[in-house]
């Protein structure tokens, strides 16, 4: 399904492959040779999504751009199924497992392998060639690992990298209920989304 979204329409390679049951809405390009697949969902909700050249989206991923971070997929990339890649770079020939999350503002270098439901936070940024191991968690720029047991350590490097700034635009500590009043909002826009293919 291809969605018109605050005016802007998919862009579609006529070489890709998109699933009957994928989602493609707004400023999405997507690029020669890509696939994606069934239950795929691309988003650009005021930014952009770009998918390069030979790329699989998999089942049940979600990608998607934002204004201050634009979603853009390089080439010979993999995304696995249920992956999240929000508002994040993920550069040529990655490996993002399944399940795994990749944060706004957050960068997977050349060759990085994101082994399954492993996260890259916000504002983080994976060297090339790097391998993310199962589950762990790499945060900082450079990032740093850190298996799941490891909180205290992860939480003096991730505190400062402004999760709740980057992701909703406000100060830590704002409540729930404003968070989410304001997210109503922003995602209220698809109510005039317009099916174009």
């Amino acid at each position: 399904m291809l969605l018109e979204h605050r005016g802007q329409r998919p862009a579609v390679h006529e070489s890709a492959y998109i699933a009957p049951t994928a989602v493609l809405c707004g400023a999405v390009a997507v690029g020669k040779g890509a696939r994606i697949l069934h239950g795929a969902v691309l988003t650009a909700e005021d930014g952009q999504v770009r998918v390069g050249e030979n790329v699989v989206v998999m089942e049940n991923a979600l990608v998607r751009g934002r204004r201050e971070h634009p979603a853009v997929v390089g080439d010979a990339v993999l995304i696995g199924p249920h992956a999240h890649v929000n508002g994040a770079t993920i550069e040529d020939e990655v490996f993002v497992a399944t399940g795994v999350s990749v944060f706004p503002g957050a960068v997977a270098g050349t060759r990085s392998e994101l082994r399954i439901n492993s996260v890259l936070h916000v504002n983080s940024r994976l060297a090339p060639d790097t391998v993310l191991p199962i589950g762990w968690i790499a945060a900082g720029d450079p990032a740093a690992l850190f298996s799941p047991d490891r909180h205290d350590q992860l939480w003096e490097v991730q505190r400062d990298l402004d999760f709740p700034g980057t992701v909703y635009g406000v100060p830590r500590g704002t409540s729930l209920r404003e968070i989410m009043a304001r997210q109503v909002d922003f995602y209220g826009t698809h109510k005039g989304d317009r099916r174009v293919g």
